[in-house]
């Protein structure tokens, strides 16, 4: 990381290249894969109520369900990639979220649907913490907060399916169709990744690590755990992430089309600009943190502000339903909270040696998805409560963004003296390697 080195290039760095970027490519196509399938019920959620009949409350435990187990594959996957290398997870994954969108398509019952959706989240845990580890076995350290942006813009580019080509397909073609003739994505890509991904180029193995069962698994959680720039990461993606993935997930359509009073074709335009400023600032935000490392805190605690400062206002607006110019800036600065949410692994990655990388990663992306998870919980059970009052119901919202700045403002000095002390360590070792 550049954090790690102040920019340079670290002894025994990957090359990248073009090859680099071609063997990530698969990865991050499988990625894309998952961010369809676990995105797909966003579109479908007022279809999925009428088609299995159920409340506000049943509604959103599709999305909770799916982030629960999402979430609490995070340390078990971290250790898995760590352990078996990402080609074997990744193929785990694919298997498993692509039986989760084939069974959500024939599914003749809630509790199978339920199922589905528990399968789905299984396999899509196995994505993302790959596809980090795929960019640090690949490319230069100096290249991994661009690295991860640019896995995260492809993730919403996936998104952009979603509310682009699954909404049409699913009110053109019907439920079973769409669903099922989704999954043959998972199946391509499945395919690419057999034949062609590597976890490594040549001459950069990994050094072989000792495991020692469940010693082994103990070690790497508290290890990475001790590390404050490893809970910094955490806190930054729990606080950064969740408003705009309950929004994308479950909650936007219901809020612009029964709260705001919007056809469903415009809050499906709105929520396609969600996806698409997320897709333009995590360009930017890539960049910045990529040349100035000084501007990760800064970053992730304007576009808390900026997201707070928003929902406030337009749940607050003095008329039954707020303009279209606010909603319009509203779904722009959502569309921040994705890269903001990746600035967490920036904090984490310096943290800890290559070994514990994915253990790491994964204790930091369960950060955002365990708040995505309340609070998709909290507004199902606040709409029910209150005769679906989308006022009162996201506004669960500033709960959990007062928690989690307030751990990121306690975590921030120790993390920062920490990484100092591992910055000046790398540059006394890298003087004495011999050439």
């Amino acid at each position: 990381m550049s954090g790690a080195n102040g920019g340079g290039t670290l002894p025994g760095d990957p090359p990248g290249g073009r090859r680099a970027l071609a063997v990530w490519g698969i990865g991050v196509a499988v990625y894309f894969v998952a961010v369809i399938f676990r995105t797909s019920l966003g579109v479908a959620g007022l279809d999925a109520a009428d088609r299995f009949d159920v409340n506000a409350s049943a509604l959103s435990t599709f999305s909770i369900l799916q982030l629960l187990v999402y979430a609490g594959m995070q340390i078990p996957v971290g250790l898995l990639v760590d352990r078996l290398g990402t080609k074997r997870v990744l193929g785990i994954g694919v298997v498993l979220f692509t039986a989760g969108q084939l069974g959500f398509a024939f599914s003749p019952s809630y509790g199978m649907a339920l199922a589905s959706r528990a399968l789905l989240g299984c396999g899509d845990a196995m994505t993302f913490i790959s596809v980090l580890r795929l960019g640090t076995r690949w490319f230069p350290a100096r290249r991994g907060p661009l690295v991860a942006q640019m896995a995260g813009l492809v993730g919403m580019a996936g998104n952009l399916v979603s509310t682009l080509v699954l909404a049409r397909l699913l009110h053109g073609i019907g439920w079973t169709a769409a669903f099922a003739g989704s999954a043959l994505a998972g199946v391509v890509v499945f395919v690419l990744l057999v034949v062609f991904l590597k976890d490594h180029p040549e001459g950069h193995e990994p050094e072989p690590v000792t495991h020692q069962g469940a010693t082994y698994v103990r070690r790497q959680i508290a290890l990475s755990w001790r590390e404050p720039g490893t809970r910094l990461g955490l806190w930054v993606h729990f606080t950064t992430q969740f408003p705009a993935m309950v929004f994308l997930l479950l909650w936007g359509m219901p809020f612009l089309v029964e709260a705001q009073g919007l056809s469903r074709a415009v809050a499906g335009e709105l929520l396609t600009l969600v996806v698409l400023s997320n897709m333009a600032v995590g360009l930017v935000y890539g960049q910045i943190v990529a040349r100035h490392h000084g501007a990760r805190l800064p970053l992730a605690l304007g576009t808390v502000g900026a997201t707070a400062l928003l929902w406030a206002v337009t749940l607050a607006y003095p008329a039954p339903t707020a303009p279209m110019w606010l909603l319009v800036v509203l779904c722009a600065v959502l569309g921040a909270c994705g890269p903001a949410s990746m600035i967490g692994f920036d904090f984490a990655r310096p943290a800890n040696p290559p070994e514990r990388q994915g253990t790491a990663s994964g204790i930091t992306n369960m950060g955002g998805f365990v708040a995505s998870m309340t609070t998709l919980f909290a507004i199902g059970v606040l709409l029910d409560a209150t005769d679906d009052d989308y006022a009162v119901a996201f506004s669960s919202v500033f709960v959990l963004q007062a928690v989690g700045v307030s751990q990121i403002l306690r975590l921030r000095r120790r993390a920062a003296r920490r990484e100092r002390e591992r910055l000046v360590a790398s540059r006394v070792t890298s003087v004495h390697v011999p050439v």
